[in-house]
């Protein structure tokens, strides 16, 4: 059992192995084959390629030979029979037989199917020839085929007036002018032919008529093939049978020609304007002056100082509103579309690009007719395209429709702008004063028949363009309702020269721009800006006053006159930026947030009078910055040591071996420790600017605040990928980011304030308090007879202590067991202003001289051992003067205290100068910090907007103006520290190793 088993097991596997090894021979095989035939190239053919003897197979994209007595038919896909040859069947391609025509029939029918005898001659296709004015028949009236063809003359008496059609195969009745003319199928001189109509010589039309085209970019002209051909015959039967679509292809060669006129060349426009004048009797088109019967209405006439009334004289019937129940922001144009040969198309809306060469999404393309929604469009098209998607021209008439308070629609003719248009050789549209403006009424996008000479069919020299398409609305001013004047049509053309179509291409753009009068707007920010400055002029006045007074220096030289430009600068700096802020959030909030329409953006060259303020606002408070970073790091600055001795000890005396008694050294890490502390408060603020950076950046980017300056209508702050995106106000993109920078600085500020200052940790107080625990006192000048004084002398006596010795005198502090820490006995004050006199400046600049020294002049002459012993000495010098004029030592050099008028603290300037005693003003407000960064934060944080938005203006990116105002931050903040930290080290003689 067990192996039969075994048996059918090692059968199995077999069977297995053997199941195996066929499919992977199968496989390899197959895949072997699969992998050979995959070749997927073939050579590339065209029909114009194939032999006379070839035709286009379409199916494999080749060429294949044509069967016997066979040639390439007209257009390269089949094949037909040569000359003398008959079809006896076709079924397409090379699937057709020929034979041979016996000797006494070898014209071949028009349909090729049977053999005939042609009296008359053979053409060169081998069919019947005809006579001019003849007409062929080669079969009876049932379809019997004759046996001779015959060519029959068509009777072109009064009584038929036929004529052989263009193909010769029937009879058709005379063009109308001709019969009119010579009543017959006719035109013999002296009648005049053209363009396939006959007319008299005798009636008053200019014959000297020309048909060039006119390029006046380019300054050429050249002879035009469809002028050639149509001009005169239009112009005729306009002008003798006022024929209505004669009349529109008339106009149409006007418009090709750019409107322009002169008098001396009786060219298209010169004959229409020969027409209107000569059918005054006729009536008008809807009482309309300038829009004559039969003609259409393509000027509005030539009178200077036309334009302005007919842009700005009648508002529009209509109103606009963003929001509300009688919202309304569509804009609807519809325009009359003409073919070149003066056929009226159709009625069409704007809508779907139209006008906009540039092809885009439909969204994208109709938001140009949303109103209040600033648009721009751009894009490079192949001249090659424009061949191909415009061979003949359209013309637009353009309207504006809307409904009345019944409901009923009207429409508002369109002006146009042509900037191209001469008027006796003079580009009259691109004068700045819209008096001499000529408005037109039809445009098109594309001429490329014009420029063609000596055949239609042929590529044209010249190609002309609309490259540029300006839609204008203008506000009526002081509105409340929205109500607009008629839009006006800018359009520029460019002539190209076409010489390598798939090479050369062309720039066009669509725009859409909102305007109104900014005169009003203009005069109240001149009113602000004269009576801000004239303020800003008085403060400036009084803070160089007081620099007077803290100098110590009554004569007004050039320091003065200079400090005064920097004070106003600064001051001046302020009025501009109050201005533009005040002026951009005018504009984001009525503009964003109005109903029905009262106010428009600013034109980007309306802005640039904004701009220039904002760039002056940065400039000036850029100057007012570095000169107050240079006052910072220029400072006089002591710390005044009250620590005593603590006895004597032994100390060895070098050189004599013995030892002798001293006076135990004062220990210098407090005042190391003090200077380092105010080392670090050098640069602290009340914000946090990577903070400020960060969340300013993410609000505008992340949260979509920017998309609040967007030039249109919406106030939401995330926009559809697929919808059009206006281009940036700069104004509003200025308040945005303005609004977003004091917002959240001035909640951080909030929050430094009131809660981490007062909870958490303020360094300005703390610092008071250390100098108070070191014994130590800070003697600040930052003007040459002002500064600033913080009394740390310790209430214990003492502070090179230990531990336990502190802590009770903590304790002692806090139990109230000891006097307060003021300068004056039981009061709290610590801080204070100071005036000193001349004599105190003089005496303490004598002592600073040789406490400097070593960086002076003087280390040429002397060894660094002798200078170091000199600094040491000078340093114990001042710190004895100083703790003596603190302790009214020197009556000669005295002071006294006293509280600052209410009247001096607003205007920032002592009324009482010292002359013969110093004078300390009680100080609560730690104005100490004035030389620190701390407090100077409304100029740094202006600086830093001002910055952000300088660069954001100039380069329209919030990400690198984040980046560069925060790296401009870290190199200040850098210099700041590095020059502070060695003036430091310089005016008090700490050793810059210390200062960490």
């Amino acid at each position: 059992m067990v192996t039969g088993c075994r048996g059918a097991w090692v059968a199995m596997a077999a069977w297995f192995a053997f199941s195996i090894a066929t499919a992977t021979v199968f496989l390899l095989l197959v895949l072997s084959r699969v992998s050979q035939a995959q070749v997927f190239f073939f050579p590339f053919r065209q029909p114009e390629t194939c032999g006379h003897n070839e035709y286009f197979d379409i199916s494999a994209l080749s060429c294949v030979p044509c069967g016997a007595n066979q040639r390439q038919d007209a257009r390269g896909t089949s094949c037909v029979c040569l000359p003398g040859f008959q079809m006896i069947s076709n079924n397409g391609g090379p699937n057709i037989i020929c034979k041979k025509c016996p000797e006494n029939m070898k014209g071949v029918t028009e349909d090729g199917w049977n053999c005939i005898s042609c009296p008359a001659g053979l053409t060169a296709e081998g069919k019947c020839h005809c006579p001019t004015g003849h007409i062929l028949v080669e079969r009876d009236v049932n379809g019997t085929l004759l046996s001779q063809a015959t060519c029959k003359l068509c009777d072109g008496s009064e009584n038929s007036f036929m004529v052989a059609n263009a193909l010769g195969n029937r009879c058709v009745r005379c063009e109308p002018t001709f019969i009119n003319t010579s009543r017959s199928c006719t035109c013999s001189e002296p009648n005049i032919l053209t363009g396939g109509l006959c007319f008299s010589s005798t009636g008053n039309f200019p014959l000297r008529m020309t048909s060039a085209a006119r390029y006046g970019e380019l300054g050429v002209s050249l002879t035009s093939e469809w002028f050639a051909k149509y001009l005169q015959s239009s112009a005729a039967a306009c002008w003798v049978y006022a024929n209505l679509t004669s009349c529109q292809a008339l106009g149409n060669m006007c418009v090709m020609n750019m409107n322009s006129y002169e008098s001396s060349t009786f060219d298209a426009c010169r004959l229409f304007q020969f027409i209107f004048e000569n059918t005054a009797g006729l009536r008008t088109v809807h009482s309309f002056s300038f829009w004559r019967q039969n003609l259409p209405w393509l000027f509005y006439g030539d009178q200077l100082g036309l334009a302005p009334q007919v842009l700005s004289t009648t508002p529009l019937p209509t109103n606009f509103s963003f929001k509300g129940q009688n919202q309304n922001t569509k804009l609807k144009f519809v325009a009359a579309s003409y073919d070149v040969r003066g056929n009226f198309l159709k009625w069409q809306t704007l809508e779907g690009g139209v006008l906009q060469l540039c092809p885009d999404t439909e969204t994208r393309l109709n938001a140009a007719y949303s109103f209040g929604t600033t648009y721009q469009q751009s894009c490079e098209i192949p001249v090659s395209k424009l061949l191909t998607d415009f061979p003949t021209p359209i013309f637009y008439d353009v309207y504006l429709e809307y409904t009345d308070e019944n409901q009923h629609r009207y429409i508002w003719a369109v002006p146009v702008l042509n900037l191209n248009l001469q008027h006796n050789k003079i580009f009259v549209n691109q004068d700045s004063s819209s008096g001499k403006w000529l408005l037109t009424r039809r445009i098109f996008l594309v001429d490329t028949l014009s420029g063609r000479e000596n055949d239609l069919e042929s590529q044209p020299r010249l190609v002309r363009v609309a490259t540029q398409i300006s839609l204008s609305i203008h506000l009526v001013p002081n509105t409340k309702n929205g109500n607009i004047y008629p839009p006006l049509i800018t359009i520029a053309y460019s002539d190209v020269d076409v010489r390598d179509p798939t090479s050369q291409s062309v720039e066009v753009s669509f725009s859409v721009r909102y305007e109104m009068d900014q005169g009003e707007a203009h005069v109240q920010t001149d009113i602000a800006l004269g009576v801000l400055g004239g303020l800003a002029v008085l403060s400036s006045l009084l803070k160089t006053a007081g620099w007077k007074r803290r100098v110590g220096s009554p004569m007004i030289d050039l320091q003065t006159v200079v400090k005064f430009l920097v004070y106003y600068a600064g001051d001046l700096a302020n009025v501009f930026f109050i201005i533009t802020v005040g002026t951009g959030l005018y504009w984001l909030i009525f503009f964003k947030a109005q109903k029905s329409v009262s106010v428009l953006l600013p034109v980007p060259a309306q802005e640039e009078r904004f701009v220039t303020f904002v760039g002056c606002a940065f400039a000036l408070k850029a100057l007012q910055f570095l000169h107050k970073l240079i006052s910072q790091i220029t400072i006089d600055i002591f710390f005044i040591d009250w620590e005593r001795p603590k006895g004597k000890v032994l100390k060895a005396v070098e050189g004599e071996g013995g030892v002798r008694n001293a006076t135990v050294p004062v220990s210098i890490w407090r005042t190391y420790f003090v200077a380092n502390e105010w080392n670090e408060i050098q640069t602290v603020r009340k914000i946090n600017p990577l903070f400020q950076v960060l969340t300013v950046l993410f609000f505008l980017e992340v949260v979509g605040f920017k998309n609040l300056a967007l030039m249109d209508s919406s106030s939401s702050l995330s926009r559809s990928q697929s919808s059009y995106i206006a281009p940036y106000s700069r104004i509003l993109r200025y308040a945005v980011s303005a609004a977003a920078w004091l917002v959240i600085a001035l909640m951080q500020i909030v929050f430094f304030v009131v809660f981490y200052e007062r909870f958490i940790e303020d360094k300005i107080r703390q610092f008071v308090d250390l100098c108070c625990m070191s014994n130590i006192s800070v003697f600040l000048l930052s003007h040459k007879c002002f500064g600033y004084y913080i009394h740390g002398r310790s209430v214990h006596g003492h502070a090179d202590t230990n531990m336990e010795e502190m802590n009770m005198n903590l304790k002692r502090e806090a139990e109230n067991l000891c006097s307060q820490r003021g300068l004056v006995p039981n009061t709290d004050g610590q801080t204070f202003q100071i005036a000193i006199s001349s004599q105190m400046r003089q005496h303490y600049d004598r002592i600073h001289e040789t406490l400097t020294r070593r960086n002076g002049p003087a280390r040429l002459l002397s060894s660094p051992a002798s200078t170091f012993e000199q600094s040491i000495k000078a340093y114990h010098t001042m710190n004895k003067f100083l703790g003596s004029f603190i302790d009214h030592v020197h009556k000669e050099m005295d002071y006294f205290i006293k509280d600052k008028l209410l009247l001096e603290r607003i205007l920032g300037m002592e009324f009482m100068e010292p002359m013969e005693k110093s004078i300390f003003y009680n100080d609560e407000g730690y104005s100490f910090s004035s030389v620190l960064y701390y407090g100077n934060e409304a100029t740094l944080l202006i600086y830093d907007l001002l910055f952000f938005c300088v660069v954001d203006l100039a380069c329209q990116n919030f990400i690198l103006a984040a980046c560069l105002t925060y790296l401009q931050q870290e190199i200040f903040r850098f210099i700041r520290n590095t020059v502070g930290q060695k003036n430091l080290a310089s005016k008090t003689l700490v050793d810059q190793r210390f200062l960490i």
